[in-house]
Protein backbone atom coordinates (compact mmCIF):
# COMPACT_ATOMS: atom_id res chain seq x y z
CA UNK A 1 0.00 0.00 0.00
CA UNK A 2 1.17 3.53 -0.81
CA UNK A 3 -0.38 6.80 0.29
CA UNK A 4 0.29 8.72 -2.96
CA UNK A 5 -2.97 9.39 -4.80
CA UNK A 6 -1.27 8.66 -8.11
CA UNK A 7 -1.12 5.02 -7.07
CA UNK A 8 -4.80 4.77 -6.10
CA UNK A 9 -7.68 3.47 -8.19
CA UNK A 10 -9.56 6.75 -7.83
CA UNK A 11 -10.64 8.14 -11.19
CA UNK A 12 -9.32 5.13 -13.12
CA UNK A 13 -11.05 2.18 -14.84
CA UNK A 14 -11.03 -0.68 -12.37
CA UNK A 15 -11.72 -4.40 -12.29
CA UNK A 16 -13.72 -5.63 -9.33
CA UNK A 17 -12.29 -8.53 -7.35
CA UNK A 18 -14.79 -10.88 -5.73
CA UNK A 19 -12.32 -12.74 -3.49
CA UNK A 20 -11.36 -11.26 -0.15
CA UNK A 21 -8.30 -9.00 -0.52
CA UNK A 22 -7.28 -6.58 2.26
CA UNK A 23 -4.43 -5.28 0.07
CA UNK A 24 -7.07 -3.30 -1.86
CA UNK A 25 -7.31 -0.77 0.98
CA UNK A 26 -5.44 2.41 0.03
CA UNK A 27 -4.31 4.70 2.89
CA UNK A 28 -3.78 8.44 2.51
CA UNK A 29 -1.81 10.37 5.13
CA UNK A 30 -3.72 13.01 7.09
CA UNK A 31 -0.62 15.11 7.89
CA UNK A 32 -0.13 16.97 4.56
CA UNK A 33 -3.67 18.36 4.51
CA UNK A 34 -3.46 19.29 8.18
CA UNK A 35 -0.17 21.05 7.53
CA UNK A 36 -1.97 23.26 4.98
CA UNK A 37 -4.25 24.34 7.83
CA UNK A 38 -1.23 25.19 9.98
CA UNK A 39 -1.71 22.09 12.15
CA UNK A 40 1.33 20.15 13.31
CA UNK A 41 1.44 17.53 16.01
CA UNK A 42 -1.71 17.17 18.09
CA UNK A 43 -4.61 18.99 16.35
CA UNK A 44 -7.04 21.13 18.38
CA UNK A 45 -9.85 18.61 17.97
CA UNK A 46 -10.99 15.08 18.73
CA UNK A 47 -13.52 13.09 16.78
CA UNK A 48 -14.10 10.43 14.18
CA UNK A 49 -15.21 9.76 10.63
CA UNK A 50 -18.49 7.84 10.57
CA UNK A 51 -18.74 5.62 7.48
CA UNK A 52 -21.82 3.72 6.33
CA UNK A 53 -21.42 0.94 3.78
CA UNK A 54 -24.72 -0.06 2.18
CA UNK A 55 -23.26 -2.53 -0.33
CA UNK A 56 -21.78 -5.34 1.77
CA UNK A 57 -22.31 -8.96 0.81
CA UNK A 58 -20.52 -12.30 1.29
CA UNK A 59 -21.25 -16.01 1.01
CA UNK A 60 -22.09 -18.32 3.87
CA UNK A 61 -20.29 -21.72 4.08
CA UNK A 62 -22.86 -23.22 1.67
CA UNK A 63 -22.37 -20.45 -0.90
CA UNK A 64 -25.60 -18.56 -0.19
CA UNK A 65 -25.22 -14.75 -0.39
CA UNK A 66 -25.61 -12.72 2.79
CA UNK A 67 -26.11 -8.95 3.05
CA UNK A 68 -25.62 -6.30 5.74
CA UNK A 69 -25.12 -2.59 6.31
CA UNK A 70 -21.79 -1.75 7.96
CA UNK A 71 -21.22 1.21 10.28
CA UNK A 72 -17.49 1.92 10.53
CA UNK A 73 -16.04 4.46 12.97
CA UNK A 74 -12.60 5.79 11.99
CA UNK A 75 -10.79 7.65 14.81
CA UNK A 76 -9.49 11.05 13.69
CA UNK A 77 -6.21 10.50 15.51
CA UNK A 78 -5.24 7.80 13.01
CA UNK A 79 -2.26 8.75 10.85
CA UNK A 80 -4.16 7.89 7.64
CA UNK A 81 -7.62 7.85 6.10
CA UNK A 82 -8.71 5.24 3.56
CA UNK A 83 -9.43 6.38 0.03
CA UNK A 84 -13.12 5.73 -0.55
CA UNK A 85 -12.96 3.88 -3.88
CA UNK A 86 -10.40 1.48 -2.45
CA UNK A 87 -12.75 0.84 0.46
CA UNK A 88 -15.57 0.01 -1.97
CA UNK A 89 -13.28 -2.36 -3.89
CA UNK A 90 -12.23 -3.98 -0.62
CA UNK A 91 -15.85 -4.50 0.48
CA UNK A 92 -16.74 -5.93 -2.93
CA UNK A 93 -13.96 -8.48 -2.52
CA UNK A 94 -16.09 -10.17 0.14
CA UNK A 95 -18.86 -10.81 -2.39
CA UNK A 96 -17.54 -14.15 -3.67
CA UNK A 97 -15.86 -15.23 -0.44
CA UNK A 98 -17.25 -17.95 1.84
CA UNK A 99 -17.10 -16.95 5.50
CA UNK A 100 -18.41 -18.58 8.64
CA UNK A 101 -20.79 -15.83 9.76
CA UNK A 102 -21.30 -12.07 10.13
CA UNK A 103 -18.99 -12.07 13.15
CA UNK A 104 -16.08 -13.20 10.98
CA UNK A 105 -16.87 -10.49 8.43
CA UNK A 106 -16.92 -7.85 11.17
CA UNK A 107 -13.61 -9.04 12.65
CA UNK A 108 -11.87 -8.99 9.27
CA UNK A 109 -13.12 -5.51 8.42
CA UNK A 110 -12.10 -4.18 11.83
CA UNK A 111 -8.61 -5.70 11.65
CA UNK A 112 -7.92 -4.72 8.05
CA UNK A 113 -9.23 -1.16 8.35
CA UNK A 114 -7.39 -0.57 11.64
CA UNK A 115 -4.10 -1.73 10.10
CA UNK A 116 -4.58 0.52 7.05
CA UNK A 117 -5.42 3.55 9.20
CA UNK A 118 -2.00 3.35 10.83
CA UNK A 119 -0.24 2.26 7.60
CA UNK A 120 2.44 -0.02 8.97
CA UNK A 121 2.94 1.84 12.22
CA UNK A 122 1.75 0.70 15.64
CA UNK A 123 -2.04 0.60 15.72
CA UNK A 124 -3.45 3.17 18.14
CA UNK A 125 -7.22 3.49 18.37
CA UNK A 126 -8.88 0.75 16.33
CA UNK A 127 -11.75 1.26 13.93
CA UNK A 128 -15.18 0.42 15.27
CA UNK A 129 -17.34 -1.86 13.10
CA UNK A 130 -21.01 -2.75 13.55
CA UNK A 131 -23.00 -4.84 11.07
CA UNK A 132 -26.74 -4.35 10.65
CA UNK A 133 -28.51 -7.45 9.34
CA UNK A 134 -31.65 -7.49 7.17
CA UNK A 135 -33.89 -8.15 10.18
CA UNK A 136 -32.89 -4.69 11.47
CA UNK A 137 -33.10 -2.74 8.21
CA UNK A 138 -36.52 -1.29 8.99
CA UNK A 139 -35.19 0.05 12.29
CA UNK A 140 -32.70 2.37 10.56
CA UNK A 141 -34.20 5.85 10.97
CA UNK A 142 -34.08 8.95 8.78
CA UNK A 143 -33.66 12.11 10.84
CA UNK A 144 -32.62 15.64 9.92
CA UNK A 145 -29.78 17.31 11.83
CA UNK A 146 -31.04 19.17 14.90
CA UNK A 147 -30.45 22.89 15.15
CA UNK A 148 -31.44 26.34 13.90
CA UNK A 149 -31.58 26.30 10.10
CA UNK A 150 -29.19 28.87 8.60
CA UNK A 151 -30.67 28.33 5.14
CA UNK A 152 -33.65 30.50 6.09
CA UNK A 153 -31.42 33.58 5.67
CA UNK A 154 -31.72 35.65 2.50
CA UNK A 155 -28.06 36.36 1.75
CA UNK A 156 -25.87 37.25 -1.20
CA UNK A 157 -23.23 34.61 -1.98
CA UNK A 158 -20.20 35.71 -4.00
CA UNK A 159 -17.42 33.33 -2.90
CA UNK A 160 -16.84 29.86 -4.35
CA UNK A 161 -13.63 28.97 -2.49
CA UNK A 162 -13.30 28.86 1.32
CA UNK A 163 -13.34 32.41 2.66
CA UNK A 164 -12.68 32.39 6.43
CA UNK A 165 -12.68 36.18 6.46
CA UNK A 166 -16.49 35.94 6.27
CA UNK A 167 -16.59 34.55 9.82
CA UNK A 168 -17.08 36.85 12.79
CA UNK A 169 -18.51 36.75 16.31
CA UNK A 170 -19.88 39.20 18.89
CA UNK A 171 -16.91 39.24 21.25
CA UNK A 172 -18.23 42.17 23.31
CA UNK A 173 -21.58 40.56 24.17
CA UNK A 174 -22.74 37.76 26.45
CA UNK A 175 -21.69 34.28 25.29
CA UNK A 176 -24.31 31.87 23.99
CA UNK A 177 -24.81 28.18 23.33
CA UNK A 178 -26.25 27.34 19.92
CA UNK A 179 -26.68 24.56 17.40
CA UNK A 180 -26.74 25.75 13.78
CA UNK A 181 -27.35 23.69 10.64
CA UNK A 182 -27.22 24.05 6.87
CA UNK A 183 -28.02 21.76 3.96
CA UNK A 184 -26.01 23.90 1.52
CA UNK A 185 -22.53 22.45 1.99
CA UNK A 186 -21.00 21.25 -1.27
CA UNK A 187 -17.42 20.52 -2.28
CA UNK A 188 -15.76 18.38 -4.95
CA UNK A 189 -13.61 15.26 -5.08
CA UNK A 190 -10.00 16.46 -5.53
CA UNK A 191 -9.27 13.75 -8.13
CA UNK A 192 -12.46 13.13 -10.14
CA UNK A 193 -14.13 16.51 -9.69
CA UNK A 194 -17.40 14.81 -8.75
CA UNK A 195 -19.64 16.89 -6.47
CA UNK A 196 -19.92 16.01 -2.79
CA UNK A 197 -23.25 17.19 -1.36
CA UNK A 198 -23.54 17.62 2.39
CA UNK A 199 -25.38 18.94 5.41
CA UNK A 200 -23.49 20.37 8.36
CA UNK A 201 -24.23 20.91 12.05
CA UNK A 202 -22.24 23.35 14.19
CA UNK A 203 -22.64 23.08 17.95
CA UNK A 204 -20.77 25.68 20.00
CA UNK A 205 -20.55 27.78 23.15
CA UNK A 206 -18.92 31.21 23.25
CA UNK A 207 -19.26 34.55 21.47
CA UNK A 208 -22.30 34.47 19.21
CA UNK A 209 -21.30 33.68 15.64
CA UNK A 210 -22.71 35.93 12.94
CA UNK A 211 -25.15 33.62 11.17
CA UNK A 212 -25.16 35.35 7.80
CA UNK A 213 -21.38 35.30 7.60
CA UNK A 214 -21.31 31.66 8.66
CA UNK A 215 -23.77 30.64 5.94
CA UNK A 216 -21.84 32.57 3.30
CA UNK A 217 -18.66 30.84 4.52
CA UNK A 218 -20.23 27.38 4.24
CA UNK A 219 -21.49 28.16 0.74
CA UNK A 220 -17.96 29.30 -0.21
CA UNK A 221 -16.84 25.63 -0.33
CA UNK A 222 -18.95 25.14 -3.46
CA UNK A 223 -16.02 24.87 -5.90
CA UNK A 224 -13.44 23.72 -3.36
CA UNK A 225 -11.74 20.39 -4.07
CA UNK A 226 -10.90 18.27 -1.04
CA UNK A 227 -11.91 15.11 0.77
CA UNK A 228 -14.82 15.23 3.23
CA UNK A 229 -12.55 14.81 6.25
CA UNK A 230 -10.32 17.73 5.27
CA UNK A 231 -13.28 20.03 4.54
CA UNK A 232 -14.71 19.48 8.02
CA UNK A 233 -11.31 20.00 9.63
CA UNK A 234 -10.96 23.27 7.71
CA UNK A 235 -14.40 24.41 8.91
CA UNK A 236 -13.52 23.52 12.50
CA UNK A 237 -10.11 25.21 12.34
CA UNK A 238 -11.47 28.41 10.77
CA UNK A 239 -14.30 28.69 13.30
CA UNK A 240 -11.93 27.96 16.19
CA UNK A 241 -9.49 30.67 15.07
CA UNK A 242 -11.91 33.35 13.86
CA UNK A 243 -14.79 33.04 16.34
CA UNK A 244 -12.89 31.76 19.41
CA UNK A 245 -15.62 29.54 20.92
CA UNK A 246 -14.99 27.86 24.25
CA UNK A 247 -16.54 24.63 22.93
CA UNK A 248 -17.07 23.57 19.33
CA UNK A 249 -18.27 20.54 17.41
CA UNK A 250 -18.64 20.30 13.63
CA UNK A 251 -20.49 17.36 12.08
CA UNK A 252 -21.15 16.89 8.37
CA UNK A 253 -23.21 14.23 6.61
CA UNK A 254 -22.49 13.69 2.92
CA UNK A 255 -24.61 12.03 0.28
CA UNK A 256 -23.37 8.51 -0.35
CA UNK A 257 -21.68 7.59 -3.60
CA UNK A 258 -21.26 4.01 -4.75
CA UNK A 259 -23.00 2.69 -1.67
CA UNK A 260 -20.71 4.48 0.81
CA UNK A 261 -21.10 7.66 2.84
CA UNK A 262 -18.41 9.44 4.90
CA UNK A 263 -19.53 11.70 7.74
CA UNK A 264 -16.74 13.50 9.66
CA UNK A 265 -17.22 14.80 13.20
CA UNK A 266 -14.69 17.04 14.94
CA UNK A 267 -15.05 18.33 18.50
CA UNK A 268 -13.02 20.37 20.97
CA UNK A 269 -14.14 18.29 23.94
CA UNK A 270 -14.49 14.58 24.69
CA UNK A 271 -17.90 12.98 24.34
CA UNK A 272 -19.85 10.34 22.45
CA UNK A 273 -20.05 10.75 18.68
CA UNK A 274 -23.34 11.77 17.10
CA UNK A 275 -25.64 9.01 16.00
CA UNK A 276 -24.85 7.66 12.53
CA UNK A 277 -28.40 8.43 11.39
CA UNK A 278 -28.88 9.45 7.78
CA UNK A 279 -30.89 12.45 6.66
CA UNK A 280 -33.36 12.43 3.78
CA UNK A 281 -30.63 13.51 1.32
CA UNK A 282 -27.63 11.87 2.98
Amino acid sequence: MSDSLEGSALGKPTSYADQYDPALLFPIARAPQRARLGLAGQPPFLGADLWTAFELSWLNPRGKPQVAIAHVTVPCESTHIIESKSFKLYLNSFSGTRLADAGEVRRRIQGDVSAALWHGGPVGASAGVRLIGPDEFDQQPVHELDGLNLDRLDIECDHAEPAPELLSAAFGEQPVEEVLTSRLLKSNCPVTGQPDWGSVQIRYAGPQIDQGGLLRYLVSFRRHSDFHEHCVERIFTDLWARCRPTRLAVYARYTRRGGLDINPWRTSHPGPPPGNVRTARQ
